[in-house]
């Protein structure tokens, strides 16, 4: 039938705007305009959301949309956040040099300015992360590592929280180029972990079945209502514990 076609690539359009999302927010990085980076990245997380449940809903899931699918996450959550982080720490090198605290030259090995491109490390995680994805049949009703879209709006959150939370605890402590290496290299490594965590697409808007879901983001919600942009590191974090809680009620459940 003629509106089969139409169908059929209603989530591909959904990914595609998740591809351009990420295109765009490359050009904002480049600009040095990593707020609005930031934002086109969020934009492109509702997307990739939507594409899958789409998917799932017109029951016209494809090998296609899936490597499409894992594409389009590379550039936004990959290739994006890696920039963003590469531009944080610079910048935080800098104010620490402009404000006398420490000394910083982009090409003194000593320099956090040079230990800065260990940034790009997210976006070659990433990539091995989305491949393992594909190729693991472990992963078709959870996850096992950090999600790419969960990895790259905690790092596309800092820009946000430096410019709007104007929290003392953050620009003390976390805005610092080495402890931005350090997150750098964690966050690296959780992509690739064999750490379970549940996954957040639904197959129906059921409670049974979906309560770890529903639970998680009422609590991301109240974080973000109460914390604002700070909020989004919390509740990624909080994601890790909702998962390992979880599995622990699960392996009990099995146990008893």
């Amino acid at each position: 039938m003629p509106y089969m076609p139409v169908k059929r690539n209603i989530p591909n359009a959904i990914t595609c705007g998740n591809l351009l999302c990420g295109c765009l927010a490359i050009v904002k990085c480049l600009e040095g305009d990593l707020l609005w980076a930031s934002y086109l990245v969020g934009i492109a997380a509702v997307l990739d959301f939507l594409d899958g449940f789409a998917a799932r809903m017109l029951r016209v899931t494809s090998a296609i949309g899936k490597d499409l699918d894992s594409l389009a996450d590379m550039v936004t959550f990959g290739v994006v956040p890696g920039l963003i982080m590469f531009k944080l720490i610079c910048n935080a090198a800098q104010l620490k040099a402009n404000s006398g605290v420490e000394s910083a030259h982009l090409l003194d090995p000593a320099s956090p300015y040079y230990l800065s491109y260990i940034a790009f490390l997210v976006p070659v995680f990433s990539a091995i992360r989305l491949a393992k994805f594909n190729n693991d049949t472990r992963q078709s009703e959870s996850f096992i590592g950090l999600p790419t879209p969960a990895n790259g709006i905690l790092i596309c959150s800092f820009p946000l929280i430096i410019e709007y939370s104007h929290s003392i605890f953050f620009m003390n402590t976390v805005y610092h180029p080495m402890v931005l290496i350090f997150i750098s290299c964690f966050l690296s490594y959780l992509l690739v972990a064999e750490i379970p965590l549940f996954s957040l697409k639904f197959k129906n808007f059921k409670w049974r079945g979906n309560e770890i879901r529903f639970i998680f983001l009422i609590w991301s919600c109240l974080l973000l209502a109460i914390l604002h942009f700070i909020g989004i590191p919390v509740a990624i974090l909080s994601y890790i514990l909702f998962s390992f809680s979880s599995l622990l009620l699960l392996r009990k459940r099995n146990n008893s």
